[in-house]
């Protein structure tokens, strides 16, 4: 039988608009967003945000964007993996394949260590900038806890106003909703393996 390379091609398209959909759908549990909410805001109906979610619709670049401003995330995680295979489908990371997201105002950047796929926890590499660090955070955090380990610097940590300095190979956990703040102390960049429960980003 002749191959049919148009239905062939169709195929293709059908399965990339899945994989995008499913990790829409991930991302949005992720970050525990209901259909109704993300809809509002990214300016779409709900009908049409599930069916792009099911992989039933093909999105426009801007609706696309549009999701995910609304979802808190950059649009290439909608694609990374995609040559190698290696996406966020399965459990491996590659260490070339991980999804990165720059702070530049705070002068921190996160490379995503797990993949979406398991929600209940995430891995990230820290890299704060001299100077850099974060801001306090609210108590609208999700239920859960945060741990890490230096890997190379100097680490500040505030927790219940207390102060803390840490180094290459000091550890730390903390409930998700203890309000704390964190920086780089010094002059050399902080590197920091941080984990948390359930998965924010």
């Amino acid at each position: 039988m002749p191959l049919d390379l148009e239905e062939t091609d169709q195929a293709t398209a059908a399965q990339k608009l899945g994989a995008v959909g499913q990790k829409l759908r991930w991302r949005r549990k992720i970050r525990a967003f209901s259909l109704q909410r993300v809809a509002e805001r990214s300016g779409i109906s709900i009908g049409l945000l599930s069916e792009i979610e099911r992989g039933l619709s093909t999105p426009s670049p801007q609706v696309l964007k549009q999701i995910c401003r609304a979802l808190e995330m950059p649009i290439g995680w909608l694609f990374d993996g995609e040559a190698s295979g290696d996406g966020e489908e399965g459990p491996i990371v590659r260490a070339g394949a991980r999804r990165g997201l720059d702070f530049g105002a705070k002068g921190m950047s996160k490379e995503l260590m797990t993949p979406d796929s398991v929600p209940g926890i995430q891995m990230m590499r820290i890299v704060l900038e001299p100077g850099g660090g974060s801001g306090p955070l609210g108590t609208d955090a999700p239920d859960g806890a945060k741990c890490g380990t230096v890997l190379a610097g100097r680490f500040g940590l505030s927790l219940g106003g207390r102060e803390h300095e840490l180094g290459p190979g000091d550890s730390f956990a903390f409930h998700s909703r203890a309000p704390h703040r964190f920086w780089c102390i010094g002059d050399a960049p902080c590197e920091v393996l941080w984990v948390v429960t359930p998965a924010v980003y």
